[in-house]
């Protein structure tokens, strides 16, 4: 049986970077704020082993002790912040929101969500067993990592052949396996990846990852000769694009883009009035800075959106 209905200021749903950022600007401006985490706070942030790039932390800092410190200041300010509990429904018709999680059921004035993204998987033995060792998702996070190394981009596409280009500059060699039977890559992209001599396209599909405590090599059928072989690499970097969390939100009316990212406009504003949207889901930066600037945005905007409201 659920508990009693829940009225709130602001309710979040997600709590990575952008979700915790907007927990501190809300609360910080007075909202009565909850924001509610399916998973752990923090989400692929508190993964990271190092950002070096993210301003005003001249040494860099580990993911899980940046989501510590912005969740303790979101508490400071009385957020109130679950994780571990999922959200299974929205109305969002209406000026009060309804929001109904496995423990209970919420009424906000007004709606952020930041579910971020879920990055697509290649699905082979290893990828789980080397995460955080040898396996990642994000070049710009872990690349640094493997520097004088060799390493593997998995991908076809934009996005796999900027990482590589990312990885050439700091890896001795980078094998970009296609994983399909076709390159799928355009224009000047094209050109670049065939200056750089420490970078080897195959047309190969990934058939597992292999080591003992760290990532020792790649098991790949080679499509131009039909064969299994082996290839040692320090670093499987997996960039097949990512696959955003949106499902609950679209089935609301909560309108998307052609790639299932939130639509919204400079203000983080969706098509439902009162109901914003922040990070990763919105398929911005794909930053952690960038996931905080559009966090503090949606919250200052919904805080203007209450107060009208009253």
């Amino acid at each position: 049986m659920q508990e009693e209905k829940q009225k709130l200021d602001l309710l979040i749903i997600g709590a990575g970077p952008a979700g915790l950022a907007a927990a501190i600007y809300g609360s910080w401006l007075g909202l009565k704020t909850v924001v509610l985490e399916s998973g752990i706070i923090g989400g692929r942030a508190w993964m990271a082993p190092h950002l070096e790039n993210l301003p005003g932390f001249e040494s860099g800092i580990k993911g899980s002790d940046l989501v510590e410190k912005m969740r303790m200041q979101a508490l400071r300010f009385h957020a109130d912040i679950h994780d571990n509990e999922e959200v299974i429904g929205l109305e969002l018709k209406g000026e009060v929101k309804r929001v109904v999680s496995r423990n209970q059921t919420y009424e906000t004035s007004a709606l952020i969500i930041a579910t971020g993204t879920q990055r697509r998987k290649l699905l082979v033995p290893g990828e789980t067993d080397f995460l955080g060792r040898g396996v990642s998702y994000c070049v710009t996070c872990d690349g640094p990592l493997f520097k004088h190394a060799a390493v593997a981009v998995i991908g076809n596409g934009e996005e796999a052949a900027i990482d590589a280009l990312f990885m050439a500059d700091l890896a001795t060699n980078v094998l970009l396996i296609t994983n399909e039977r076709e390159v799928d890559v355009s224009g000047t992209l094209i050109g670049r990846l065939q200056k750089k001599t420490n970078v080897e396209t195959l047309k190969a599909q990934i058939q597992g990852i292999v080591g003992e405590q760290i990532v020792k090599a790649i098991k790949i059928l080679d499509y131009s000769t039909g064969q299994e072989v082996e290839r040692p690499v320090r670093g499987v970097f997996v960039s097949l694009g990512g696959v955003p969390l949106t499902a609950i939100v679209k089935s609301a009316g909560v309108e998307t883009e052609r790639t299932g990212c939130i639509a919204v406009d400079r203000q983080q504003k969706t098509n439902v009035d009162g109901v914003f949207a922040a990070g990763d889901c919105t398929c911005g930066g794909m930053q952690v800075v960038t996931a905080t600037g559009e966090g503090a945005m949606a919250a200052m905007q919904a805080s203007a959106y209450v107060r009208k409201s009253l």
